[in-house]
């Protein structure tokens, strides 16, 4: 996807949002992998004026339909068959759902492309600048819930602003270089990815989604990107994995391997080693 077609078929979801009679504050939920589509959605629901409720794929149904309840969502969107059935399955709990809308082509189900279509053939398209227009900074941008550790699920509100200040406010921060490419893999539903992922796009960066958690090492070597968000906890796996694989060489090899890993240890960012270093 180019920059302009993102920016196109987010306006199309809004198009057809309108279409479907949704309205400023309406929400919509989003449960999917990390994927171009999800982005693209978001933008199309929030500059519609409605509300975006993203939920883990992992969620249990119990979970799924206390969310969808709680928040009054009226149309989920889901990659493929999978996360169709898991909806679908749980369905005549959820009062105010009105369809689930499939990325991927399900049989019988409503997909995303048709939202695109719909979009094409909507006849007030003026609507969407006169709601953006409308949206004010401190206006609900997103419900994100909590795992519901300690009871039911709970959510947290946050703003359009509370999204694009931080965004904002790191643009100097985050040293990017023109044409740079990020690795996506931290989940979308996450505030952090999530305002990550309006930096990037504020940057002019290109945004690869990795296939899954368990192929990110394939695709850094396929993607080789400038940089990468991660988590302390992602990267000390990361850092085991490789240890222990140090210790189970031998002889000079071993000793080659932890003297390179100690010099590593000694590195100071912008250039504090000394020419010697570099």
């Amino acid at each position: 996807f180019s920059a302009s077609e993102v920016v196109d078929d987010a306006n199309l979801i809004s198009y057809a949002l309108f279409d479907m009679g949704l309205n400023k504050g309406d929400k919509l939920s989003i449960i999917s992998p990390n994927r171009p589509e999800w982005v693209i959605t978001n933008m199309g629901i929030m500059e519609a004026g409605c509300i975006n409720v993203p939920i883990y794929p992992t969620i249990s149904q119990n979970d799924l339909v206390y969310i969808l309840n709680d928040a009054e969502v009226k149309y989920v969107f889901v990659p493929g068959q999978e996360l169709y059935d898991k909806v679908n399955a749980v369905r005549s709990k959820l009062s105010g759902l009105i369809d689930i809308i499939t990325f991927d082509n399900v049989e019988g189900a409503t997909d995303w492309n048709s939202l695109l279509v719909k979009g094409r053939e909507c006849k007030n398209k003026e609507k969407l600048e006169e709601i953006k227009a409308s949206i004010d900074t401190h206006d609900c941008a997103t419900i994100l819930y909590t795992s519901g550790t300690t009871g039911n699920p709970k959510g947290v509100m946050l703003s359009h602003n509370n999204l694009l200040s931080n965004a904002i406010a790191n643009k100097d921060a985050a040293l990017f270089g023109k044409d740079w490419k990020v690795l996506s893999f931290l989940p979308l539903n996450h505030v952090f990815e999530r305002m990550l992922t309006v930096l990037y796009l504020y940057q002019g960066l290109s945004i690869y989604y990795a296939e899954s958690m368990d192929k990110i090492a394939d695709n850094l070597k396929e993607v080789q990107p400038n940089c990468f968000a991660s988590v302390p906890r992602l990267l000390e796996k990361v850092y085991e994995r490789i240890v222990a694989q140090g210790h189970e060489l031998t002889g000079i090899k071993k000793q080659l391997f932890f003297w390179a890993l100690n010099i590593g240890f000694r590195y100071e960012l912008n250039g504090a080693n000394g020419w010697w270093y570099e």
